[in-house]
């Protein structure tokens, strides 16, 4: 007999009924009565997973009675409709076989774990609904970021993880060395011949393919070693980086919010099940929120105009809005669930505070960068039209300090036929606490590297 999945059966439930099938899978829980049992069934492959049902006529029953939690098995037998939800499918088994066992110090027993304790047992975790909700999510939006992407002709390009620059120019990079630590001082007999680093960014790559391409994007890890344990930092996290070439702030903003739109609706059409319980998990209001990011359209405004509007409110804020400053999360809470009530896009931010390869303004004193922020989240995306001025960029980065000759590729963009261009990038971890509502990157993501924390 052929073995179907959970989610064949799920799909085909209606024309199943009362056929015989065979499955294979784990035992989630087991509750045994004296003569009849019930196995919560399990194989991954779908969210509401089916109910295996059996009483003495099985064969063997007392070996069947004495399955232990988490044990994979095989089951055969009859399709039958649920008293309970006709739309979950059970099974009448006429025969479960034992595929692994299971002992019964086995640390997932059916009750509600912690999240901290099940990170302990991070190789385990993928078993439970909670993470298997999170990571069946985590995996569609993948493909949806890849879909969009694909589906409007943008080339994926793999930037390299090993890099000489740091293009944020913020530091806290991770040190490639094949030199032990006596024989550091002189790079130049590293195994590159001078200091390289993980990469926090694909993004100056990235624009070297945009300039032959049009339109690439890359979606890979990147690496940062800022030494925190707050809930949004991780050492090693996913970012979604595309580069379109004759693009300006104002088209990549559309851009932008045609992407995350496009990601969050795929994850309400694919992901039903998945999302009904991580709402009633998070505590209600998570499916709402999606669904009206989705239908909402974002607001525009600048940072000047954003910092005016926040000034306005008085003795709010623990923290005061500055013209020329950084915005706060109590900032970004207000302007997008208290005075715009959708997402919000604020451009054109104070040159000083914003990467060197943003392209200046008119005033002297901005640039043209745009962050999205979102109800209850703050900021999602960061992102700008780049410099494309050979002058002005070889000006910007004398006045801090970064090296002409080590960069003089990204520089040469601008020479060789250079033209209007823009990006954004987005952690991938961060969409998936706003898609998911689990509120801590180690949680979306299959194993967290923070401080002190490199297992598994």
């Amino acid at each position: 007999m052929e073995v179907i999945t959970t989610r064949y059966l799920k799909e085909h439930l209606s024309e199943l009924l009362g056929q015989e099938v065979c499955m294979q899978g784990w035992i989630r829980n087991h509750r045994k009565q004296k003569n009849i049992g019930f196995i919560d069934f399990y194989d991954g492959t779908c969210f509401k997973n089916p109910q295996v049902v059996y009483d003495e006529t099985i064969a063997d029953f007392a070996r069947v009675s004495q399955l232990h939690i988490g044990s994979a098995i095989t089951v055969k037998g009859k399709v039958v409709p649920s008293y309970k939800d006709p739309t979950t499918p059970e099974v009448q088994a006429s025969m479960i076989t034992l595929e692994g066992d299971c002992p019964e110090d086995y640390p997932l027993q059916p009750k509600r774990h912690s999240v901290e304790f099940l990170r302990e047992i991070a190789y385990l975790r993928p078993r439970t609904r909670l993470f298997q909700a999170v990571f069946r999510i985590r995996s569609v939006a993948a493909m949806a970021i890849h879909t969009y992407f694909q589906d409007r002709g943008y080339v994926y390009v793999h930037t390299p993880l090993i890099t000489s620059n740091d293009a944020e120019g913020a530091g806290n990079t991770f040190t490639v060395t094949t030199l032990p630590p006596d024989k550091r001082a002189d790079p130049s007999q590293d195994f590159f011949g001078k200091p390289t680093s993980l990469a926090v960014t694909g993004q100056l790559e990235g624009e070297t393919f945009a300039m032959a391409f049009s339109n690439i994007y890359t979606f890979g890890p990147t690496f940062r070693a800022e030494n925190s344990n707050t809930k949004t930092h991780a050492a090693e996290f996913w970012m979604i980086e595309p580069e379109i070439a004759f693009c300006d702030l104002n088209r990549l903003m559309d851009i932008e919010e045609e992407f995350l739109k496009y990601i969050v609706q795929t994850v309400l059409d694919k992901c039903p099940d998945e999302l009904a319980f991580l709402d009633k998990f998070t505590g209600g209001g998570l499916i709402e929120k999606l669904k009206g990011l989705a239908k909402s359209h974002c607001a525009r405004v600048t940072h000047d105009e954003a910092i005016r509007i926040l000034r306005e409110v008085k003795d709010r804020f623990q923290f005061e809005p500055k013209y020329g400053e950084d915005t706060a999360k109590e900032h970004e809470k207000y302007l997008t669930e208290e005075y715009f009530h959708s997402p919000v896009f604020v451009y054109n931010w104070p040159k000083d505070i914003k990467a060197f390869y943003m392209y200046q303004n008119d005033d002297g004193k901005t640039v043209a960068a745009v962050d999205l922020l979102v109800p209850g989240a703050g900021e999602l995306m960061g992102g700008s039209q780049r410099e494309d001025r050979y002058e002005l960029l070889e000006k910007r980065m004398d006045e801090l300090n970064i090296s002409k000759d080590a960069m003089y590729w990204y520089l040469n963009l601008r020479k060789y036929g250079g033209c209007t261009h823009a990006g954004f990038g987005m952690g991938f971890e961060r969409l998936l606490i706003y898609l998911t509502g689990v509120d801590n990157i180690r949680d979306v993501i299959p194993y967290a590297r923070t401080p002190l924390n490199c297992e598994f």
